[in-house]
């Protein structure tokens, strides 16, 4: 299985939108990062928690997959739990994946999320994932 192209200009449109750019990803570590604004803002101005999750799932898909690819599996998402710690607005927001567990079929990453000026821990999850086949493209 040949690896996907992770940059921001290959994501679906809404992980676009999200705005998680993928500074380092191995099957035990994946780093990046988001260029919080008004785009991820909420009718009250504060970011969206969706961003958050959307970044926890992602990340830690990505470390999850990379670790199963060598026996042409992927892994998917099957519980996000991810906690909301303190608002932002806006600057860039640093998001580190790490696993706790990799099973034969099933993985446990969690994912922290802080604001790189002053690293204050912005959100936190762990992803329960299942290591699956791909589904056939038609």
């Amino acid at each position: 299985m040949s690896a996907p192209d992770l940059s921001i200009d290959a994501a679906s449109d809404f992980l676009k939108a999200a705005g998680l750019h993928i500074d380092e990803a191995t099957p035990d570590r994946v780093t990046g990062h988001i260029d919080l604004g008004p785009q991820h803002h909420t009718p009250w101005g504060v970011v969206h928690g969706g961003v958050y999750l959307t970044a926890v799932e992602s990340a830690a898909s990505i470390g999850a997959s990379l670790a199963v690819a060598d026996r042409g599996l992927i892994a998917v998402g099957v519980h996000n739990g991810t906690d909301f710690l303190r608002g932002a607005y806006d600057g860039r927001a640093d998001v580190v994946a790490v696993p706790l567990y990799q099973g034969n079929t099933q993985q446990l990453w969690e994912v922290t999320i802080t604001r790189a000026s002053d690293g204050k821990a912005l959100s936190q999850g762990k992803l329960r994932l299942q290591n699956v086949a791909p589904r056939a493209k038609v």
